[in-house]
């Protein structure tokens, strides 16, 4: 299967619908509210990161940095699922990585979210800690790290 060519752009504000639409197409249950996305786009220091095709944004991710652990957080990752498989998500997680130049990287995930898990076990993230009922049905979230 060809891989589909996409770019890798900073996120700004006049992505927010973009980004809402994502965020719903991804995360059903858990998508983040209009100020929450509002924020990620605004909030100085954050690293955020779209993925396009065309003028469609098929994926996003953003981070934020933690100087005093020396540590950098995905704090949300998604693409569309129909783009799904295609280099997309490992793209946006390398881009991140880079952008926040942090000797580790950490992320939650859902326990249940398999697809989420292979991805970062690709990627070379590794559990470090459980949280319990982290998600707001009760569902435990897997907190994954990353070293270099």
């Amino acid at each position: 299967m060809d891989r589909l060519r996409f770019e890798l752009l900073p996120a700004r504000i006049g992505d927010l619908n973009a980004l809402h639409h994502l965020e719903h197409e991804c995360f059903i249950q858990d998508a983040w509210p209009l100020l929450d996305l509002m924020g990620v786009l605004t909030i100085p220091g954050v690293v955020r990161i779209k993925a396009i095709i065309g003028n469609e944004m098929v994926g996003f991710i953003a981070g934020e940095i933690d100087r005093t652990r020396k540590q950098g957080w995905i704090t949300t990752v998604g693409v569309l699922p129909q783009y799904r498989g295609q280099g997309i998500g490992t793209a946006l997680l390398e881009a991140c990585e880079q952008a926040m130049n942090m000797p580790c990287v950490r992320l939650c995930v859902r326990c249940s979210n398999q697809t989420a898990l292979n991805l970062y076990a690709r990627n070379n993230y590794h559990q470090v800690e459980r949280w319990q009922a982290y998600y707001q049905d009760g569902e435990d979230a897997f907190v994954l790290e990353k070293c270099r």
